[in-house]
């Protein structure tokens, strides 16, 4: 669960976690286990925030796995702490700051 979350380094709550057909997909595609994927949800840090997404808020997720950074975007169904998988990606270099936690200004 999420409570009061402001931007600051805070950690999803998940007893279980759904994986989409799209994210399946693109996890394949790009590389990312569901072992990996669980690793950034269960370890890495909120760094932003969807919460107007239906049918639950959503979150975009950093975390480091074998030193690759990993951005996740979960669904938070907080009532029975399940998280919904939507994508995963890695974040491209040229679009994020070093740290993988801001956009870079076009």
């Amino acid at each position: 669960m999420i409570p009061n979350y402001s931007g600051g380094q805070i950690k999803m709550k998940c007893n279980q976690a759904v994986f989409s057909g799209h994210a399946i997909r693109r996890m394949f595609e790009r590389r990312i286990s569901k072992s990996e994927a669980l690793k950034v949800i269960s370890d890495g840090d909120v760094i932003a925030e969807y919460p107007d997404d239906e049918p639950f808020p959503s979150f975009l997720m950093l975390g480091f796995v074998g030193g690759r950074p990993i951005h996740v975007v979960a669904a938070n169904e907080a009532d029975v702490l399940r998280c919904h998988v939507i994508t995963a990606y890695d974040p491209d270099p040229a679009l994020w700051d070093t740290d993988f936690r801001k956009r870079r200004a076009l």
